[in-house]
């Protein structure tokens, strides 16, 4: 499919979703978040991708949040659809059954804030920054996320506050995985994507299945929803099949 203010690639196993709109620091209007929910329902359909990547075109921007100009254009009713159709897609990203990166490129505000902290791993780069800006603007979002990623303490001071969060405190306080140069930012999270890809793909997305539904149970429910899970939808194959490779190189040393 061609998109308009995307670019989707495919990588060896490793789906890659570019928000491209340079020019407004590639802000999330409704045809972006559109296009973009597509291309990842394309790309959990695609047995051929294992993970998927989302970054931003440009090295000022992963995003600057939503599209401020087209929100104001818009009536309450199409406000209030436009609010309805976020929370979907938000979702739809938040379970979607293959592992996400945000290769996190610049900088993620407001809307772009809650998006990257939607995604399982983020990798930042000298040039990511943080705003999670909702109480400046009398808006609400990212309390569902946030503090599974950074604990409830420091959740409440950056949704309080909507300060910068420069990208050595990111990775300081969990917000980031990692942190690298700018130039191998995109290498490292296709590195990490294939690293994933090499893995049992029922196995990886059974363990962020299982993992996602653990929000919120108690520990001993953790471990019987991982059994029950392993019992009924993962079962693994024999050990002689799984450690096949290992087993031939142990007998090929003698």
């Amino acid at each position: 499919m061609v998109y308009k203010t995307i670019l989707s690639d495919r990588r060896q196993g490793v789906g890659i979703i570019t928000l491209n709109r340079p020019e407004k620091l590639n802000a999330l209007s409704i045809t972006l978040t559109r296009e973009l929910d597509d291309a990842i329902a394309r790309f959990e359909q695609d047995e051929q991708v294992k993970a998927v990547i989302i970054t931003g075109a440009g090295d000022r921007a992963f995003s600057a949040g939503a599209d401020i100009h087209e929100m104001t254009s818009l009536s309450k009713t199409e406000l209030e659809q436009r609010s309805s159709r976020v929370v979907d897609h938000n979702w739809h990203l938040a379970t979607c059954q293959k592992p996400t990166i945000g290769a996190i490129n610049g900088l993620a505000y407001g809307g772009a804030a809650l998006l990257a902290s939607i995604l399982d791993i983020r990798i930042g780069c000298e040039n990511t920054r943080f705003r999670f800006l909702g109480a400046a603007y009398g808006r609400v979002n990212s309390t569902w996320t946030l503090p599974l990623i950074v604990g409830l303490p420091v959740a409440k001071e950056l949704l309080f506050t909507g300060r910068v969060v420069e990208a050595e405190e990111a990775l300081r306080i969990g917000l980031l995985n990692r942190l690298v140069p700018s130039a191998e930012l995109l290498k490292n999270a296709i590195e990490m994507g294939q690293t994933i890809a090499a893995n049992n793909p029922t196995s990886v997305q059974g363990i962020k299945e299982i993992l996602n539904q653990g929000i919120g149970m108690g520990w001993r429910e953790r471990l019987l929803n991982e059994a029950r899970m392993v019992s009924d939808a993962l079962k693994p194959p024999h050990p002689g099949e799984s450690f096949k490779d290992f087993l031939e190189s142990k007998n090929e040393r003698g």
